[in-house]
């Protein structure tokens, strides 16, 4: 594609609604515009498929039992598009227990369409946040996850985490030593928190971890009163924000400078200088 630059990273903003096919719609058209601005690898944000519903689990239960349309639609789209893509979350049943409670699942399809990994939100909103809804209990749905993800891509390695992960450095700390080179956070946060830590949250783990943090957030009203704070964004290890977008539906795309990101590890060489342990509170997997 003459003039477009390559190899570039795209995060995707929505403000997705209960529908699932209207969703599906809206995720289509923003991840044409990454890839048509030369993106190889983009993340959907937390719920991109559905919010606002009660019945998500019956909803996981159906696409793990392969009567669903996300993940056919993912894997399609990942081919149509030769793109990379990080499914925000899925309410899906572990692989081996179709019958057990769901965990907050991220997906990453290869642009064959083939799921190339899977990572289970460790970190659960149990909350109590002074917006219009007030309590906020995702472990009365999910059941959390209990291992980190880190998985080669064209675009470099990538370490997996969703939303509440931010809040955890431990988790990113453990993700750099896992040898983590960007970070996917599809997140849903809420109008009020986000407007007091998101960025804060975000760039602080781009610089403890010295990597690409690729933030895919919903921003905007959602159905049951629900407001999220929005602000995508990619941000380089030096905590350079390369994009953003406040509220609104948006794909925003950036370039992964290799060079400059080894350069900035070689002069700050964080890792070497560690003096504590990464507390082994979980389990690694590479799927």
């Amino acid at each position: 594609m003459i003039g477009v630059p390559a190899m570039s990273l795209a995060v995707i903003q929505m403000v997705s609604h209960a529908d699932v096919e209207a969703n599906l719609l809206s995720a289509r058209v923003l991840l044409e515009q990454a890839a048509a601005a030369g993106a190889r690898l983009a993340v959907l944000p937390e719920n991109f498929a559905a919010m606002g519903r009660s019945d998500l689990p019956a909803l996981g239960r159906a696409e793990a039992a392969g009567e669903g349309p996300i993940l056919p639609w993912l894997k399609q789209t990942a081919r149509d598009l030769r793109l990379w893509i990080v499914a925000g979350t899925l309410p899906l049943p572990p692989d081996d227990q179709p019958q057990a409670r769901p965990h907050a699942c991220s997906l990453l399809f290869d642009e064959h369409g083939q799921r190339v990994a899977r990572y289970d939100k460790l970190h659960l909103f149990d909350v109590d946040v002074p917006d219009n809804r007030g309590r906020y209990r995702e472990s009365d749905d999910y059941a959390p996850g209990n291992g980190l993800v880190v998985v080669d891509t064209p675009l470099g390695r990538l370490g997996m985490t969703v939303c509440y992960d931010l809040r955890f450095p431990e988790l990113y700390t453990a993700l750099r030593l896992a040898g983590a080179e960007l970070i996917s956070v599809p997140s849903a946060f809420t109008a009020v928190t986000g407007a007091a830590h998101w960025q804060t949250l975000v760039r602080a783990r781009a610089i403890e971890t010295q990597c690409y943090m690729l933030a895919a957030a919903q921003g905007g009203a959602h159905p049951g009163g629900r407001l999220t704070h929005g602000h995508s964004s990619i941000v380089d290890p030096w905590g350079r924000i390369l994009c953003e977008q406040a509220d609104g539906e948006a794909a925003l795309t950036a370039r992964r400078d290799a060079a400059e990101q080894l350069a900035i590890r070689q002069r700050m060489p964080l890792t070497g200088h560690r003096r504590f342990e990464v507390p082994r509170l979980v389990a690694a997997s590479l799927e």
